[in-house]
């Protein structure tokens, strides 16, 4: 004769016999066998993967990586606490996983650095035809460079504080107009705008002997004055004084 067994202990011992069987189907069931040695060498792991990662890793990486037996979010709340009101913290967005700088030591971590940027010469001649012809469209820079200006150039000349707009033109589609600002006489060492170099002096340093922006400016300069006295000369030639070619022009 066997001992009867209640039905509340039957119920139980099914139980327990179904969630033994079905442990191995439902990954991420910690494993009662696992020793704490094995679960504290798993935590290590994940906290040289989380260390080692440029970017936050997701659960379904970490999962992969780590075996079906262990109890992954146990694990990861586990490493959290530890690192509690240390320099760096366990964060979680969403399913990804990162270490990060406590938020109360941010600012004590911020450092200010001033980055030296070279301008293009591009920008360059382009600033020095705004200085010497303000104010100056975007087509009229773009006919003394006799290039056509990148895309950014002015951004980046507008960014650095050295130009701004200057109201726009009275002409037909009211282009924009550029010139210089205070900060470009504070950052050259300039009073005011017309302490900027002449030609004389930009010849003598040199300055016009290469092809570029203040080059150009200086013979346009050159030109515009030579085609006002040509203009001035002919104006007391008589029609006929003009050969056949210049009277077909």
């Amino acid at each position: 004769m066997t001992d009867a067994v209640p039905n509340d202990d039957r119920d139980g011992l099914q139980d327990g016999l179904g969630d033994a069987e079905c442990r191995d189907a439902e990954p991420g069931l910690p494993d009662l066998l696992v020793s704490d040695e094995e679960r504290t060498r798993w935590r290590r792991f994940v906290e040289a993967l989380l260390f080692a990662s440029a970017e936050p890793l997701d659960e379904a990486e970490l999962r992969r990586r780590v075996p079906e037996e262990i109890d992954l979010a146990a694990l990861l709340a586990d490493l959290g606490a530890s690192y509690e009101g240390r320099g760096v913290t366990l964060s979680r967005s969403g399913t990804r996983w990162a270490f990060r700088t406590a938020a109360d030591l941010g600012a004590m971590l911020r450092i200010e650095q001033t980055v030296q940027r070279k301008l293009s010469r591009a920008a360059i001649e382009t600033l020095a035809i705004i200085a010497y012809h303000q104010p100056i469209t975007r087509t009229e820079v773009e006919e003394i460079r006799g290039v056509a200006l990148s895309r950014g150039t002015l951004d980046i000349l507008l960014e650095a504080g050295w130009i701004k707009p200057r109201g726009r033109r009275d002409t037909p589609g009211r282009p924009l107009q550029w010139g210089s600002t205070p900060g470009f006489l504070d950052h050259f060492g300039l009073t005011d705008i017309k302490d900027l170099p002449g030609l004389d002096e930009l010849k003598a340093a040199g300055l016009l002997e290469r092809r570029g922006g203040l080059s150009s400016i200086a013979m346009r300069e050159e030109d515009l004055a030579e085609d006002e006295e040509d203009d001035e000369q002919l104006d007391f030639l008589p029609d006929d004084s003009l050969d056949d070619d210049d009277q077909m022009a």
